[in-house]
């Protein structure tokens, strides 16, 4: 309990000292919440690197005295993401104030979706441009306090949902659209608990629910990318990026698609998905009759519909789907 009051204080002190640097800016949160996610990614994605690279040095063949060198493989089996050197927290962290930390930043991204085809044009970069450089050194050091490299555990997964959150209630992105809570997402994944096979978030935001079926995964002792495989969609594309770069930081693939689920079913899944799991946007009044009454996801017809040809409650067309 302890080290948890623990986490949960240097989480709300590094949020506090982030929208600090942001309230004494000329920056809005919707223009702030993606270059400092971005930065959370790189120090959650570091913080994972370091936790499985001595296992993997470990465990590597020596031919001559001499180890091979590690690889992108080596860490995608262990649900983490490689990372080159120009890449590495510490890195950029050290570096002085004349060195432009912009552009350093924009390379160590180019060079994470160089080897990561999954995430090519997706994380943050131009927009570090539109930051001081003083202001990205400031988040820099906030974002790596010392106490950080003495916790136990996958801490800054917990840092990255608590920034996601804390920037969903400030309205910075998703649209404005809800935004579930972690310990929401926990308790769906656990009720289904899926344990092999495809899974499919028909309004997936940022990606949750994929990470925590992953963690019930772990918690058996398996491998999630073995076991499971992840299939979504979203109309956002900004927050398609962060699912992205959620499960991307913890070592995890899956096809997100742009869409809007009353009208789309790019992935094809009618009676095909092992599990379904959302929380949906509740309550829509606005969903077109006309190009839904033929959709073999509702094969029971639609509920009522309003005299502007609209689907009066949008609640029985999601259950339909799932």
């Amino acid at each position: 309990m302890a080290q948890l009051e623990h986490i949960e204080a240097i989480e709300k002190r590094l949020w506090t000292a982030a929208d600090t640097l942001r309230a004494n800016s000329t920056y809005a949160s919707n223009e702030y919440f993606l270059p400092v996610m971005g930065l959370v990614f790189l120090r959650h994605a570091y913080g994972r690197y370091l936790m499985v690279k001595s296992t993997i040095e470990g465990n590597l063949p020596k031919r001559g005295g001499k180890t091979r060198t590690l690889t992108k493989e080596d860490f995608s089996q262990r649900s983490s993401i490689f990372l080159r050197p120009k890449a590495q927290f510490d890195h950029l962290v050290a570096l002085p104030d004349m060195e432009d930390r912009a552009q350093a930043i924009i390379e160590a991204m180019e060079s994470i979706e160089t080897d990561y085809e999954s995430l090519r044009g997706v994380l943050p970069k131009s927009e570090y441009q539109e930051l001081d450089n003083d202001v990205i050194g400031q988040l820099l050091r906030t974002l790596n306090p010392d106490e950080l490299k003495k916790v136990d555990g996958d801490v800054f997964g917990r840092i990255y949902e608590y920034f996601l959150t804390q920037f969903a209630d400030q309205k910075a992105h998703d649209g404005g659209e809800f935004f579930t809570p972690i310990s929401l997402v926990s308790l769906i994944a656990h009720v289904l608990d899926p344990e092999r096979g495809t899974v499919l978030d028909p309004a997936c935001g940022s990606g949750g629910m994929f990470v925590q079926s992953a963690r019930t995964v772990e918690e058996q002792g398996q491998n999630p990318t073995e076991r499971l495989t992840f299939r979504g969609l979203e109309k956002n594309a900004t927050t398609i990026r962060l699912a992205k770069m959620n499960l991307a930081v913890h070592g995890l693939e899956g096809d997100i698609q742009k869409a809007i689920t009353y009208y789309k079913d790019p992935h094809e899944l009618v009676g095909k998905a092992d599990y379904v799991m959302a929380n949906p946007p509740f309550n829509v009044d606005e969903i077109d009759a006309d190009r839904v009454k033929t959709d073999p996801r509702v094969p029971f017809g639609l509920p009522g519909v309003n005299k502007k040809d609209k689907v009066s409650n949008g609640n029985y067309v999601w259950i339909s789907y799932f």
